[in-house]
């Protein structure tokens, strides 16, 4: 019984950290024009947060709009990792 809860112990923490780490991952986060956020990670895979603060679901290769004006090409569609890093605060 105790090796059981040491091996669940154990698996905890490696998912935990592997969460944990994806903050570090993001290179940089750009406003769109339609409120939503990207977030480029490091790899250079992007996920897209919507006006709500919701992972939301992007074609890759959908051509977005920044507030500046500038035109980006989605890139992968890191919906699950971007919704770890959005709720690493609000899960137990």
């Amino acid at each position: 019984m105790i090796k059981k809860a040491l091996t669940i112990i154990a698996i905890s923490a490696v998912s935990i950290s592997a969460f944990a780490a994806d903050a570090a991952l993001v290179e940089k986060s750009i406003p769109l024009k339609d409120g939503a956020t990207v977030y480029i990670f490091k790899d250079g895979k992007m996920g897209m947060e919507d006006k709500f603060g919701r992972a939301t679901h992007m074609q890759p290769g959908h051509v977005m709009e920044t507030t500046d004006g500038q035109k980006i090409i989605m890139n992968g569609n890191e919906i699950w990792r971007l919704d770890a890093l959005i709720h690493k605060d609000h899960r137990g």
